[in-house]
């Protein structure tokens, strides 16, 4: 399949692509915020710098976007057309990368969440928000939203 945009384009799009303040992870603080919770972002000391850190819960959560880090079974995990074999190996290194960093925390006694985009939408941020307060205030080492199955 031929791109439709040319080098320079294509470049700059995807050089805008950025790792933190996402708009899926802005939505989720702003929502957990309403809620009288208060955490710390992208703390450089812990395994991935997670993107958002409750100390007082002892809780890492990770926003993942569908399509970088593979939802299982998304729409928005699509597969490039043109060179595959990169994009294979780019995407099996952050599945790779995700489980040592859950690993990693998970092994250090803080208790992780990971949020897909998907869960994020207009209507999706108040619910996962709530789903993540109520695994907040429980005693669960580990949750995902949504789950794999659902």
């Amino acid at each position: 399949m031929v791109d439709i945009v040319d080098k320079a384009i294509r470049s700059r799009m995807m050089s805008g692509i950025q790792g933190r303040n996402t708009q899926p992870e802005l939505a989720l603080r702003r929502a957990l915020h309403r809620q009288g919770f208060r955490y710390r972002l992208h703390v450089g000391n812990l395994p991935g710098r997670p993107d958002i850190v409750l100390p007082k819960y002892r809780a890492a959560v990770q926003v993942h976007g569908c399509f970088w880090h593979r939802h299982s079974g998304c729409r928005f995990a699509t597969t490039p057309a043109s060179n595959p074999s990169f994009w294979q190996e780019k995407f099996s290194g952050t599945i790779e990368r995700d489980q040592r960093t859950t690993r990693a925390l998970l092994d250090d006694g803080w208790r992780v969440a990971i949020v897909w985009e998907c869960a994020l939408d207009e209507r999706g941020v108040d619910v996962a928000a709530k789903a993540l307060s109520a695994w907040l205030r429980g005693e669960k080492a580990f949750i995902e939203f949504p789950h794999p199955e659902n």
